[in-house]
């Protein structure tokens, strides 16, 4: 995990969700979600909060919240806000694939969101689902986030011209795995899934799958057109987009993606 966590010590994550309309689709979708799926009375570990865009909002709502990271630099910059703030959450700079810092049964929701991008065995997304499933209460959710492997070939071949590269294509289709060391890389150590794929983890962890959304839909790729839009053609953009996520071809063709399952 060493070159993603410098991949990210490196980048400013607390600009990914802000910086554009394209971007901030995939966070407006995703707290609209969070409205009907987590209550204000419940507690939740956000077990890969990056810079705390999640954590930040629930907590806002007075939601018992703590959240962690691989990445010292997130932690940081999450204590750095919450002085602040006129609330606490607590932190700690954590291997999602190792909750030991926290008891069985410990919290109402669990969120996984971002882990699985960067865990290229089988068995460490495995490990992770169960310390996952371990610190959740029966009847708890967890909530995972992934990125869909048949849309990031399209993005980065479109994106830039050094990727439009068979072995790329092939790799990327057959494996969703790439490292961080192998030719054609364009971003670290990562792992891309697909929703049948996803689904058959949660099964298979007897977790009941409630909800299965696109984040952003095809968004990023539609970058420089929902760029211009104003405010009113931008919630036009968003309110469409929110009907349509769990549509079966959205959520194939989506960047990024959400699943949804009680334990």
């Amino acid at each position: 995990m060493e070159d993603v966590i410098r991949s990210y010590e490196n980048a400013k994550e607390e600009e990914r969700l802000s910086t554009n309309n394209a971007r901030k689709v995939e966070y407006l979708t995703t707290i609209r979600a969070f409205e009907s799926l987590i209550p204000v009375s419940c507690k939740v570990l956000d077990c890969a909060a990056g810079t705390g865009a999640y954590a930040f909002y629930l907590a806002e709502k007075g939601i018992d919240v703590t959240a962690t990271d691989i990445t010292p630099r997130h932690i940081e910059y999450i204590n750095k806000q919450l002085a602040h703030k006129p609330y606490k959450i607590e932190t700690a700079i954590l291997d999602a694939t190792n909750l030991e810092k926290f008891n069985d049964a410990s919290f109402d929701i669990v969120l996984n969101m971002g882990p699985f991008y960067h865990l290229t065995e089988n068995k460490d997304r495995n490990r992770c689902l169960q310390e996952c499933l371990r610190v959740l209460k029966k009847g708890g959710l967890l909530i995972t986030s992934y990125i869909n492997k048949f849309y990031v070939f399209p993005y980065v071949a479109t994106s830039d011209s050094r990727y439009i590269n068979r072995d790329l294509a092939i790799q990327l289709y057959q494996t969703g795995v790439l490292y961080h060391d192998d030719p054609n890389c364009f971003w670290t150590d990562t792992y891309y899934a697909s929703p049948e794929m996803m689904e058959s983890y949660y099964e298979s962890n007897d977790l009941e799958i409630i909800d299965h959304f696109a984040q952003d839909g095809i968004s990023p790729m539609l970058r420089k057109v929902i760029d211009t839009w104003d405010e009113n053609q931008f919630g036009i953009w968003c309110d469409y987009h929110y009907q349509t996520c769990r549509e079966k071809s959205i959520l194939g063709a989506s960047n990024h993606a959400i699943i949804v399952g009680r334990k």
